[in-house]
Formats: structure tokens, sequence, C-alpha cells
């Protein structure tokens, strides 16, 4: 192992030093832990600088059933590129993926996360699945997550950027942008909001609120088209 300021490093296998190079490669069940942080990899190569003999790892490249574990998620992909100094963990995978107790988000382009501001941004065809089996789908969101009552992270608010659509077994529902508070269930959309019930109707706003949980989509305000407004089951029910 190599004790370096911000980071160890170690594994199963060996450990090659490249002094030349100033990295090291650890191959085998590589471990990279930083405070309350995990990276675990097949393997893992670390970039040093050596100032007054004392070693520093500035860069962390993991390769090969990627996870990453802290307080609030695992993540998971097939590749990882941690700039300490940045503060960034690139996350890539077939999708890469951040998993919860309440859900899974995954994404084909990467997930970008921020340790010390406790918060990640995905990219490209994302899709958030909850414990009922909801789908939140966008190509750009940003997960804030924040101290729960145990003291642990978990996901605070997920600031859903572009094209958002929610696919529940009653309705779809697409918008421009969103905010969803996973601790509710609510999904908050803004912005040529369109809601499509399984019985065909279409709704048409600028507001909405979408109750994951029990199904109830609310348009809260419309423009001034004649569009409809109103409150709404998203399962229509015989009478």
């Amino acid at each position: 192992a190599l004790a370096a300021e911000t980071i160890n490093i170690k594994a199963d296998k060996q450990v090659e030093w490249h002094q030349k190079d100033n990295k090291m490669v650890a191959i085998g069940n590589a471990i990279a832990t930083k405070g309350d942080m995990d990276i675990k990899s097949d393997k893992m190569t670390g970039f040093y600088d050596t100032i007054n003999d004392k070693s520093s790892i500035k860069t962390v490249h993991a390769v090969g059933n990627v996870i990453m574990t802290s307080p609030q998620a695992k993540a998971y992909g097939d590749t990882m590129d941690y700039d300490l100094q940045k503060d960034e963990a690139i996350l890539k995978g077939n999708p890469a993926k951040i998993k919860t107790d309440k859900e899974t988000i995954s994404a084909t382009e990467s997930i970008i996360y921020y340790p010390s501001k406790e918060k990640a941004i995905a990219k490209g065809d994302i899709e958030i699945v909850d414990k009922d089996g909801n789908k939140i789908f966008s190509d750009n969101l940003t997960t804030f997550f924040k101290k729960s009552s145990t003291g642990s992270l978990e996901i605070d608010r997920i600031e859903i950027n572009t094209n958002v659509k929610i696919v529940t077994k009653d309705a779809t529902v697409t918008s421009k942008r969103g905010t969803y508070n996973p601790q509710n269930s609510m999904v908050y959309l803004y912005d040529n909001v369109t809601i499509t019930q399984q019985n065909g109707n279409v709704l048409k706003g600028d507001k909405a609120e979408s109750n994951l949980n029990t199904g109830i989509s609310k348009l809260i305000s419309t423009q001034t088209s004649g569009r409809v407004t109103g409150t709404f089951k998203e399962k229509a029910k015989e009478k």
C-alpha cells in the first residue's frame, strides 16, 4: 500500500511501483480508500507527486468492475477517473449506475461525482427507477445529497435539467425540466408539461406536480391558449 495524504491504494494480487513514471499499479481486487469512501476495481493506477520525499496521489484511474461505496450510495461502472485536486470522479459504464435504497440512476455517457460538494451529475440517456417501478428519463440531471437523521447521507433532491419524461403504470408525463424529491416521491415539472393518461386523455400546462406514490398528477397553471387544467387520477375509473 502507498500511504498518501489523501488516499490509500492496495491490492490482493500485486502492486507495481513505476518510479520513473510517478505511478503505482494495483492489480487484483484493487481498493482505494479516502475517508469514508472506498473504490474497488480489477486494476487501479495511481499517479502521484513526490515533494520532500513525501508521495501524494493526485489522480486515480480504475478499470474493470468499478464499485464506489460511500455512506449514501453505491456507484458502478467499467472505468473511473478520480482527480483528487478537482474533487471529481468520472464514472463510465454500459451504463454507469448509482444505487440507493429507494432508486437506481443509470446513465450511458457518464456520472460525475463531487465528494466534498455532495453532488453528482449524470449525462446521456438517463433512467431513474424507484422501488415501485416508476421511471424518470432525461439526458442531464444533478443529484444533491444531504445528511439524514441517522447521520448518513441520502439523496435530497434531483434537478432534472432537460427533457423530462415520467412513465408510470397509469400515465406518461413530459416537460422541459423538473425536480424530483425522493423523500416524498414528488416530481415538480416546469415548461411545456404534457400529461397523457392511459385512457387517451391529454392535459397540457406550464407547471405540474406528479406523486409517484399515489399516481395522482396535478396541473398547477396553464398557458393562455385554451389548454386544459385540472386535478385527475392517472388511471380512469369505471363508473
